[in-house]
């Protein structure tokens, strides 16, 4: 870009740093919930839930089927993502 581009979005920089920001954001927590190992810690969990009688048998049922549509979900997700995002 030139000087008198760079004079002229001078005024809107703030709101691109922002929008760089919250993209970032973004893409983190969408790295967090397509994460494989997080899903498979929070079905281990459920499980200890399930143990521990926390929750009845339909709610667990309900919650791990849940899980493993987004453990789907989560493998479609990494292998459409170029190699090294």
């Amino acid at each position: 870009m030139g000087l008198l581009s760079e004079i002229l979005l001078l005024p809107v920089a703030p709101v691109r740093g922002s929008l760089k920001v919250v993209r970032r954001v973004l893409d983190e927590a969408e790295r967090e919930y397509y994460d494989p190992a997080a899903i498979r810690v929070e079905l281990a969990r459920l499980e200890q839930k399930l143990e521990a009688g926390e929750i009845d048998a339909d709610e667990f049922d309900r919650l791990e089927d849940e899980l493993l549509d987004r453990l789907e979900q989560a493998q479609a997700y990494l292998m459409q993502r170029p190699f090294g995002e």
